[in-house]
């Protein structure tokens, strides 16, 4: 089965740092994306959502479990699906690159293999949308946060 990949890039207003703040805090998600709700269902190294954390996140009847696994502040946040979809090693990371102006490049990049054979595509373009919708949204977020200081 062949490896799929999302690539989405966006810009912002809002500083990396900012953007970084939204990511690393589950509960933002529901406000900036298409996501419904978040729980933290085990704490991470450090910090309730550091390394290793635990988080769940329900849209509609769908939830996707996922674990943290790389947080670099105002640079970088990677998670890993651990339950949810019918996909094997699915991986986001999320790159933040600051601008010349002080805003922020935005760049989602996620791998994956569907564990049903022939659904890649269909898997491949429905989680485009919703992580476009996503990386839009946070955008957004941070662009507001930026206008608002």
């Amino acid at each position: 089965m062949a490896r799929q990949v999302i690539d989405t890039t966006t810009t912002t207003a809002g500083a990396p740092d900012a953007v970084y703040e939204l990511l690393a805090d589950g509960s933002t998600w529901p406000t900036w994306s298409p996501i419904g709700s978040f729980e933290l269902l085990a704490p991470g190294d450090g910090s309730p959502e550091g390394l290793g954390a635990i988080r769940l996140f329900t849209t509609g009847r769908h939830k996707s479990r996922e674990r943290v696994v790389e947080r670099r502040p105002g640079r970088s946040f990677a998670y890993v699906l651990e339950a949810g979809l019918a996909l094997r090693d699915y991986k986001a990371v999320v790159t933040l690159t600051p601008n010349a102006d002080g805003g922020t490049t935005i760049n989602w990049h996620s791998t994956f293999t569907a564990k049903v054979p022939g659904t890649g595509g269909t898997y491949r373009r429905q989680l485009g949308a919703f992580i476009e919708q996503s990386v839009q949204g946070l955008a957004r977020a941070a662009g507001e946060q930026a206008r608002a200081a």
